[in-house]
């Protein structure tokens, strides 16, 4: 059954895949843009992913304003949606708390409230560190009690966008809770490219990653052999979005979306360099002392490497129980990973010409 919807963040990578998969199944799907004279070039790009640009209409807005800055006739159009997909955030290392917060907090929130006034499912993206408990409370999280969280102090241990991810997720349920609405997070693992085309936009952080082996930046791998970087094909992503925000019995329910057979970072990079032709670095170099080597001036940028980013590759292992089942409910399965990646750096050395070789990319990352 075909039902409307809208969607933030339609414009980036994964937004618009989600655009492909929600349209070419029928839906019709209003997306909030701040420039919608950019509607045709956003529904041609839906195209060529496979879906039907004809079922994509834009709404003038940010999330950034009050309200989403959304005229009469516009808080019309939303309020005939069934679920809000919440995809829009500022990704970026070196984000303050201020900048980090008005966007990525505040405008988080006034989607909920937008979502919770017109009695719409709210579908939102978060991240999969949300479910590394241990992290959590390593960096001050409490858990159980979130309101009892310093937040500033978070901030100062992990940066700006994470931090603001981070608190975004427990207001947002804070405030859905209280209004009685109905949420569903959906926490992605670093995002790939199309399993099949390999198709990924600039900017995203595996992008990054990719550029810098290319390069030689890699002089020794982040961690030990124990730590890895997570990783998810953004179809199986989409996918996995999709039959959850429409499940009435995800109601208020969180789901991990990630390849849990992902190799540890040094295999990956040995895949990568493997289809890149180049040598993959055999060393490891603690994360703690790679930190304090970038504290160095000149250097993190030298290397192409925000101590930021550091923070996503762990050695937390996840319990997949609940995504196991959806996934058989749903009867979806992870693509080959190893041909993902593969497409992926074929589609990044082919289609994205490195145009900032000499400035500094985000290595690591959701």
């Amino acid at each position: 059954m075909s039902v409307e919807c809208f969607v933030t963040g339609g414009s980036g990578f994964v937004g618009q895949h989600l655009l492909a998969r929600l349209t070419a199944t029928g839906h019709k799907t209003w997306v909030l843009m701040r420039n919608p004279e950019n509607i045709e070039r956003l529904r041609e790009q839906v195209g060529r992913l496979g879906g039907n640009p004809a079922y994509i209409h834009a709404v003038e807005g940010d999330i950034s304003r009050e309200g989403l800055g959304l005229s009469e006739a516009d808080q019309q159009c939303v309020s005939s949606a069934a679920v809000v997909f919440h995809l829009a955030a500022q990704f970026t290392w070196g984000l303050t708390i201020e900048q980090a917060r008005a966007v990525n907090v505040q405008g988080a929130l006034r989607v909920a409230r937008l979502a919770a006034s017109q009695r719409i499912r709210l579908l939102m993206v978060g991240g999969y560190m949300l479910q590394n408990l241990t992290h959590l409370e390593r960096i001050g999280i409490d858990n159980e009690h979130p309101e009892n969280t310093n937040w500033p102090a978070v901030y100062a241990r992990v940066g700006g966008y994470e931090g603001s991810k981070l608190e975004s997720h427990f207001a947002v349920i804070r405030y859905m809770q209280d209004a009685g609405a109905d949420y569903t997070i959906v926490h992605p693992a670093t995002v790939c490219g199309h399993s099949e085309s390999g198709h990924i936009l600039e900017g995203q952080p595996l992008v990054g990653l990719i550029r810098n082996l290319a390069l030689g930046r890699f002089k020794a791998v982040p961690g030990s052999a124990r730590h890895w970087l997570p990783l998810v094909s953004v179809d199986y992503l989409v996918t996995m979005i999709t039959c959850v925000a429409f499940d009435p019995s995800m109601a208020n329910r969180q789901v991990l979306a990630l390849y849990e057979h992902t190799p540890n970072l040094q295999g990956m990079l040995e895949q990568l360099a493997q289809t890149l032709e180049v040598k993959p670095p055999r060393r490891h170099i603690a994360i703690g002392l790679l930190k304090w080597l970038l504290t160095i001036p000149g250097l993190a940028a030298r290397f192409a490497i925000s101590a930021e980013s550091l923070n996503f590759i762990q050695t937390q292992r996840f319990d997949m129980s609940n995504s196991k089942k959806l996934e058989q409910k749903y009867q979806l399965a992870h693509p080959d990973m190893s041909r993902t990646l593969e497409n992926t750096v074929r589609y990044i050395m082919g289609y994205l010409p490195d145009r900032h070789a000499h400035s500094s990319e985000h290595p690591v990352g959701r």
